[in-house]
């Protein structure tokens, strides 16, 4: 059985506008994380760039292996632990609202382009991607990733759950009023499809939003590992392949479906 993995939640909505200082915010959390043993670092939905920038998602957009990707790569490698981030991606004239996990030896291991667009906002800047599952292996589980309003379709998790999922991932730029999702729906999700579930918010004001913080990890239980406050933090948990294969064997959702009858 694989040894658990420490997963570092960065909780902070940087710096909207500049990439630079939201690498160099990055780097000293993945540092602060990699001290505390953490062999994960996830960072929110469209942390590398802000979420609230209007046109500047076009401007500041970059492809999945532009020098961002190039600059979290060195971040990762250099602390020894994998990092996942969100950031626009730019794919010819589409943007994607994405996000993309680095290896710790600094090698990409997936790109995910979030699938359900929120709210006009999205709906005007981004395209939606149109692929429900990307997984990675990673310290011998299986990581998946949805972003934000992804997750609040069960289906989204439900099949990611049927292709293996261990530890899903979900940046995220959740608002008020809906604190809800993060503190009753994630967890519930978590135990529905028996898998952790990290769901990592911005937090504090931006643009025309009020990000709500409140990031947790879930255990396939339903029971958060971790769970930050309002504000900027990093807040670790441990991902227990063991604990997950023995809470998968007493709760057996799963194996009791009857797909036949939906």
């Amino acid at each position: 059985m694989p040894s658990p993995l420490r997963t570092a939640l960065l909780q902070s909505s940087g710096r909207p506008g500049d990439v630079a200082a939201n690498l160099r915010i990055l780097d000293e959390a993945a540092g602060r994380a990699a001290d505390a043993g953490a062999g994960l670092l996830v960072a929110p939905e469209m942390y590398l760039t802000g979420y609230a920038i209007g046109d500047d998602v076009r401007r500041l957009a970059e492809p999945a292996d532009g020098p961002s990707a190039e600059a979290v790569a060195a971040v990762a490698a250099r602390h020894g632990l994998a990092v996942l981030y969100g950031y626009p991606e730019r794919d010819g004239d589409a943007v994607f609202n994405s996000a993309q996990a680095i290896g710790p030896d600094g090698t990409r291991l997936l790109n995910y382009r979030k699938t359900h667009l929120f709210g006009c906002f999205e709906q005007e800047h981004f395209t939606p991607g149109g692929t429900p599952v990307v997984q990675a292996d990673l310290g011998g589980l299986r990581i998946g990733v949805l972003i934000c309003y992804d997750v609040e379709f069960p289906e989204n998790v439900r099949a990611h759950a049927l292709a293996g999922t261990d530890l899903l991932l979900v940046p995220t730029a959740q608002m008020h009023p809906y604190q809800f999702v993060a503190e009753s729906l994630v967890p519930v999700r978590a135990f529905e499809s028996q898998m952790y579930v990290a769901y990592v918010n911005r937090t504090g004001p931006e643009g025309e939003f009020e990000f709500v913080g409140l990031s947790t990890l879930a255990g396939p239980d339903g029971v958060a590992r971790a769970r930050a406050g309002r504000g900027e933090d990093l807040v670790i948990g441990d991902v227990d392949p063991e604990f997950l294969a023995a809470s998968r064997a007493a709760n057996p959702y799963l194996r009791d479906r009857r797909p036949g009858l939906y």
